[in-house]
């Protein structure tokens, strides 16, 4: 499973035309999915999404997280994070877990994002043409992947 977390200002999904959701000050997590995938990664990821200290403490240092800062959170699934470009130009989504398996771990991942912060989890739609609209905020921007536990 892998996340592209993104501290914002503010940020929204917008779907045919009318926002869908919408957060202020927090995090934006695209969330993809492979078939071996698993509880202990959502329950690893989320433990480091909630713990990750990328917001300014009052000396201006990133030293507190998300609910110390009472961010909100948006969390959109998102299959082309797991693309190869390997061969050639047109990236492939091999690894990227079929409907049957992401859709229920994309919405056990935010489920249990929201039942450790407290907080409602704003979201995406599933499979749907989603504008994306953010302002990052920093920029920060950070990888974590749960295959590849750094």
């Amino acid at each position: 499973m892998r996340l592209l977390i993104q501290r914002v200002a503010e940020a929204s999904v917008t779907i045919e035309g009318h926002i869908h959701s919408q957060i202020g000050k927090g995090l934006l997590v695209l969330v993809g999915i492979e078939e071996a995938d698993s509880q202990e990664d959502i329950d690893w990821l989320v433990g480091k999404l909630l713990r990750l200290r990328i917001f300014d403490d009052e000396a201006g240092v990133m030293n507190l997280d998300v609910q110390q800062v009472e961010g909100e959170i948006m969390v959109v699934s998102q299959f082309t994070l797991h693309a190869s470009t390997k061969k050639g130009n047109r990236p492939s989504y091999f690894r990227a877990a079929p409907e049957a398996i992401s859709r229920p771990m994309y919405e056990r991942f935010v489920q249990a994002v929201a039942e450790a912060s407290g907080k409602k989890v704003a979201t995406g739609e599933f499979g749907a043409d989603m504008k994306v609209a953010l302002v990052n905020d920093g920029p920060v921007t950070i990888w974590i992947d749960s295959r590849n536990r750094e």
